[in-house]
């Protein structure tokens, strides 16, 4: 049976694709059939293929099986802001049976699946339900991308307690440094690990182009039994 785990964040603009992308690159080096799945993303770029979401597009280049688009993204919303405000400009509806339709067609290809969220563990998909009830539906293991900056232990402490909160199980998380110029890093990291009290399945350095790379060395996929 494929193994899932979905990746959230700390926050918008962490590093949850990075992260992800890395992560997926590690488990295709393993020598597994791996496929990235983005459910839910807002934000589109008109592309030769249509419109395409960027996040989207780095999950399904780092698929090392052939996937078309709207199998990584069932549901795309075109404006870049929370899923259930998108939503309603579009009068579309959000519909969770979509969201596992399409995730059980990616489980059924591959070994691997890595499903990213949208914005943070609350992030609202109706006025009524966010995203992270469609994650406690499918029990899915959650990876937790904490973007080092100021104010991320606190956002972190939030988070991982949510997720606890909802009985689901934090399989590990991934340190990402979004900026070259915070303080005190290595005692950033050091009280995560602390704290979190899960694996830390890697930290990934500041670069740029950071998505086009391969960052399959900044990853540890032993802790998720690979």
């Amino acid at each position: 049976m494929t193994k899932s785990y979905f990746v959230t964040g700390t926050d918008t603009e962490v590093g949850k694709t990075v992260a992800s992308v890395a992560i997926m690159q590690a488990v295709a080096k393993a020598g597994l059939l791996v496929g990235g799945y983005k459910p839910i993303a807002a934000g589109s770029d008109e592309t030769h293929e249509g419109l395409t979401n960027e996040d989207a597009v780095c999950l399904r280049a780092a698929s090392n099986l052939a996937l078309g688009y709207d199998e990584v993204n069932p549901c795309l919303l075109h404006e870049p802001c929370s899923p259930h405000i998108a939503a309603e400009l579009e009068n579309k509806e959000i519909m969770f049976s979509v969201l596992t339709d399409g995730l059980k067609n990616i489980q059924a290809k591959t070994d691997f699946t890595l499903v990213e969220g949208a914005g943070g563990w609350r992030v609202p998909v109706t006025y009524d339900a966010t995203l992270a009830d469609w994650v406690k539906e499918e029990k899915l293991p959650v990876i937790l991308v904490v973007g080092i900056k100021l104010g991320c232990l606190n956002h972190a402490y939030l988070t991982a307690e949510a997720i606890r909160r909802d009985g689901l199980e934090i399989a590990g998380w991934v340190a990402n440094r979004i900026n070259p110029g915070t303080e005190h890093y290595s005692d950033i990291v050091k009280t995560l690990e602390h704290h979190l009290q899960v694996p830390k399945l890697g930290e990934i350095p500041y670069m740029t182009k950071v998505k086009t790379r391969d960052l399959s060395a900044y990853i540890d996929v032993k802790p998720l039994g690979l």
